[in-house]
């Protein structure tokens, strides 16, 4: 079960980077490889690091949150999830153009995981192991986002905003569940 939980996060995390990914593709005439490891590192990478950097983060201040774990979690994924259902239905076009510069790359990279670094919060909340939680992430981040560019040169914004509802719905249903499993519901 941990494993199965781990890549529906790891998936869920992705969308931001996927969603992204594909208006890099509307952005560009022709998908290089050297673009598809640019999205790929970039984006894997501070996906991966993120979700550390907010696990241990939580470690240090462990003792003051334990009692309140359960909300904490729920209240994270819930608003990152909802955050990404939101966007989901937004009219609004991201601007993004079709550079792969260093500065680019780092803000776009940023951007696309600052809820990773809440997610660290929860994985730590939850007692998951990040040894291997962030490797997953990482990896799967790193596979979708080439996809991502390669569907976006091809097809445009069609499956953007199904990708960020499909990872907010399962963000939120991940809250949920930990919710309950922290109260004993279940």
């Amino acid at each position: 079960m941990v494993i199965l939980e781990l890549l529906l996060i790891a998936v869920s995390m992705s969308m931001d980077a996927f969603a992204v990914s594909i208006c890099k593709g509307l952005s560009v005439q022709k998908v290089t490889a050297k673009q598809c490891l640019a999205v790929g590192g970039w984006f894997g990478g501070f996906q991966g690091m993120m979700p550390v950097i907010g696990f241990v983060l939580t470690t240090l201040f462990e003792s003051l949150i334990v009692s309140v774990s359960p909300f904490i979690t729920f209240g994270l994924l819930a608003f990152i999830g909802g955050n990404m259902i939101r966007e989901s239905f937004s009219r609004d076009e991201d601007e993004v153009d079709d550079s792969f510069a260093f500065m680019t790359m780092l803000t776009l990279a940023l951007a696309t995981s600052i809820d990773a670094l809440a997610v660290g919060v929860t994985l730590r909340l939850d007692g998951h192991n990040i040894l291997l939680a962030a490797p997953i992430i990482a990896v799967i981040t790193a596979v979708l986002s080439p996809i991502g560019l390669k569907v976006g040169n091809l097809f445009g914004l069609k499956y953007k905003a199904r990708a960020e509802l499909a990872g907010g719905v399962v963000l939120v249903m991940l809250g949920l569940k930990s919710l309950i499993t922290g109260l004993g519901i279940l």
